[in-house]
C-alpha cells in the first residue's frame, strides 16, 4: 500500500488529540452552559459586598451600570421604603447625598422611609426603559415619581428633531416602538440592545466591565494596564461615594441671573410627556401607589411670554393627573437663589422643597 493510499483511509477525525462529543456530552454541555449563564450573576451578588446606607444612591460614574440600578432598586422594595424616582434632580446632581430630596424627607419626616432611586440624566424616554426592564422587584411599593419640565424646553430635548442627537441613555430608550426621530442606532445595534435586557448574564458582564474595568472589556484593558492582574480589579468592591460634580460658576444668581429664552414644547405632540405617562401606566399597572411630583422649574429665568406658556403646561398637567386620579404636587418655584440652573436647586432649595412636600395633604395621606 502507498503512502497515498494511506492517508487517504484517514479521516479528520483519527488523531490523538480528537474530542468526539456524543449527544448525550452535548446535553451536559448545553446545561452546564445555561447553569453558569443563569447562576453566575446570583453567585456574584453574594460575592460582592452591597449594603447601601440611608442616604445612598448610585455613584455619579456608575450612571449606565443598569444591572446594579436593578439591584439597589430590589433591596429597597425589600425594605418597603417609599422610592423616590426620577433624573439628576432627585439624584441631587450638586449636593451631597445628605443634602438631597429623599435625605430631608427622612429628616423632616422623623423615619428612614424614602430610598434615592434618581439616576443621573435619565429623561422621560429612559426612565421608562430603567422601570420597564431594570426594575422588575418594583411592585405593589409607593413611588415618588419625579417630572422634570426642562425636558419639554425644546424639540431637541423633547428628541422630536429628525437630525441626529446624541441623548443620555440611549439604551433604555424604545429601540422600534414608539419612534424617536434623532435616533438613528443601526438596526443590529437595536436588537443587541432589546436581547441585552432579556439575559443576565449580558447585564452582569456589562457591570463588571463599567465598574472594574472603566467601562471597557478584560482585553482592552490589559492593553492599557499591562502589568496588573485583571482578577485583581475584582477584589476592590464597589465605590463608595457618590462623586458630585460641583457647580460651575454658582449659584443662578451668581452666574448674572439672565432671562434665557425657552421654546416650550406643545404637551399634545410631547414625546417626554408621552413616555412620562407611560411610566405611570407601567408602575400602576404592576400595583405601585404613584405620586407625581412636578419641578420645581426655575420659573425666575423665563420671560413673560415664556412664563405664560409655562403656566399653561403646567395647567394642562395638573387636569391630566386629575383626570387620572393621580395625586401630584406642583410645588411654586423656589427663591431664585436656590436654584443652580434650570433645574437644580442647592441644599437649602431641596430642604425648603421637601419641607412643602410634606405640608401637601395627599403626599401626607399617601406615605402613612
Amino acid at each position: 500500500m502507498t503512502s497515498a493510499d494511506q492517508t487517504s483511509d484517514v479521516t479528520p477525525f483519527d488523531c490523538s488529540h480528537a474530542l468526539r462529543l456524543s449527544a448525550a456530552d452535548w446535553v451536559i454541555v448545553a446545561v452546564a452552559m445555561l447553569a453558569i449563564i443563569g447562576l453566575a450573576p446570583i453567585v456574584w451578588q453574594r460575592y460582592e459586598r452591597f449594603e447601601p446606607g440611608d442616604d445612598y444612591r448610585m455613584p455619579y460614574e456608575l450612571s449606565s451600570d443598569y444591572w446594579l440600578y436593578s439591584r439597589c432598586s430590589r433591596q429597597a422594595c425589600d425594605k418597603r421604603k417609599t422610592l423616590v424616582i426620577g433624573d439628576s434632580v432627585v439624584w441631587g446632581h450638586y449636593v451631597p447625598p445628605n443634602e438631597t430630596l429623599s435625605h430631608y424627607l427622612n429628616e423632616f419626616s422623623g423615619r428612614q422611609q424614602f430610598a434615592n432611586l434618581g439616576l443621573d440624566g435619565t429623561h422621560p424616554a429612559a426612565l421608562e426603559g430603567l422601570l420597564r426592564h431594570y426594575s422588575p422587584s418594583l411592585s405593589g411599593r409607593t413611588v415618588v415619581l419625579h417630572f422634570n419640565p426642562l425636558w419639554m424646553t425644546s424639540v431637541k430635548h423633547d428628541l422630536q428633531t429628525d437630525k441626529e442627537f446624541h441623548f443620555n441613555h440611549p439604551d433604555l430608550v424604545s429601540q422600534f416602538t414608539p419612534k424617536i426621530p434623532c435616533y438613528k442606532a443601526p438596526f443590529a445595534a437595536r436588537v443587541r440592545i432589546a436581547l441585552k435586557r432579556t439575559i443576565p448574564l449580558a447585564n452582569w458582564i456589562a457591570h463588571l466591565r463599567t465598574t472594574y474595568y472603566e467601562s471597557s472589556d478584560v482585553q482592552n484593558w490589559t492593553l492599557r494596564h499591562p502589568y496588573n492582574c485583571p482578577l485583581k480589579q475584582l477584589t476592590r468592591g464597589l465605590p463608595e461615594s457618590a462623586g458630585v460634580p460641583e457647580p460651575a460658576g454658582g449659584t443662578w444668581v451668581s452666574k448674572g441671573a439672565k432671562k434665557q429664552d425657552v421654546t416650550w414644547v406643545d404637551l399634545d405632540t410631547s414625546l417626554q410627556w408621552k413616555f412620562f405617562r407611560r411610566s405611570i401606566e407601567l408602575l400602576r399597572k404592576q400595583g405601585n401607589q404613584v405620586f407625581v411630583l412636578v419641578g420645581p422649574f426655575n420659573e425666575h429665568m423665563l420671560n413673560e411670554a415664556d412664563a405664560a406658556a409655562y403656566g399653561a403646561i403646567k395647567t394642562k398637567v395638573a387636569q391630566w393627573f386629575a383626570e387620572n386620579k393621580v395625586p401630584y404636587f406642583l410645588p411654586p418655584a423656589l427663591p431664585a437663589e436656590h436654584y443652580v440652573d434650570a433645574s437644580h436647586p442647592l441644599g437649602e432649595g431641596y430642604a425648603l422643597w421637601a419641607r412643602e412636600l410634606l405640608q401637601d395633604p395627599a403626599f401626607t395621606a399617601l406615605i402613612q
